[in-house]
């Protein structure tokens, strides 16, 4: 089985234009020629959260080192991996990644030497400090046994093989433009994740594709999202992935133009 990882993160035309610079990040890890590590954030960019992009920043570098940790840890047994991330998924690593991105925003903020909010108590309201660096987060683990999921915020996690294209984790959809974040005080107990064991059954080639919610807000309808997505499989298996691999940017670009203005990224991790 052969395995292509690619990425890319655009500004978005209405940041482009009002001078605003891209708030999403992501990052890829191999660790093995079994192990891949994905992760996603979508910065919120608003006024109250100038720092956004630095949030989102050590929010795929938190998901990556939870996750290589585990893998350390279980790095003898995959099926006590699997154990652990199925019962203590959307509880004990949830919450390590929220203590942990906290701790990271709060020392990035002092090292920064950034105006520190002061509150009724005539403390440093950490509280304040964090919603400065707000983000959302997807992240991917895929095994040769099993993939695992996590998510926290707006955003998608697709699967797509010949015969389907389905959501890995179905996300809490927020009416207007809220979102679940990092930021909010036990962030964790919003986090949704999955874990799935993989079928040798499974048709290739298949694809995952994570997305910040830009790529699927810039289509009138999920159907048009999701239309989209095929057709990336699709000109994959066309045209071979260094070709749509090169052509990213510029398509995703195009995409912000012509619908929602904001930032999009895309991860694609390709299984042939």
């Amino acid at each position: 089985m052969n395995r292509k990882i690619y990425g890319e993160s655009v500004q978005g035309a209405s940041h482009i234009r009002n001078g605003i610079v891209c708030q999403d990040s992501y990052k890829k890890i191999e660790l093995s020629k079994d192990i891949v590590l994905i992760a996603v954030a979508d910065g919120h960019g608003s006024e109250s959260c100038p720092y956004s992009k630095t949030g989102s920043q050590i929010a795929v570098n938190v998901f990556c080192r939870v996750m290589q940790d585990l893998v350390d840890n279980f790095k003898k047994d995959q099926e006590f991996l699997l154990t652990y991330l199925n019962r203590e998924g959307d509880t004990k690593i949830a919450q390590a990644i929220d203590g942990m991105w906290k701790e990271r925003v709060w020392k990035a903020h002092r090292d920064n030497k950034r105006e520190r909010p002061i509150g009724k108590d005539n403390l440093v309201d950490k509280a304040e400090v964090y919603k400065l660096y707000g983000t959302t987060l997807l992240g991917l683990m895929v095994t040769k046994k099993f993939i695992f999921a996590y998510q926290l915020g707006d955003g998608d996690i697709l699967f797509i093989d010949r015969n389907s294209i389905q959501a890995v984790i179905e996300g809490d959809k927020i009416l207007g433009i809220e979102t679940h974040s990092l930021c909010k005080r036990d962030s964790w107990k919003k986090a949704i994740t999955m874990v799935r064991v993989r079928s040798v059954k499974d048709d290739l080639p298949y694809l995952y594709l994570l997305s910040t919610d830009g790529f699927s807000n810039s289509y009138k309808t999920q159907e048009d999202f999701e239309k989209t997505c095929r057709d990336y499989y699709e000109l994959i298996q066309e045209y071979g992935f260094k070709k749509v691999s090169e052509n990213l940017k510029e398509w995703l670009s195009e995409t912000s133009e012509m619908g929602c203005g904001d930032d999009i990224t895309v991860v694609m991790a390709y299984y042939e």
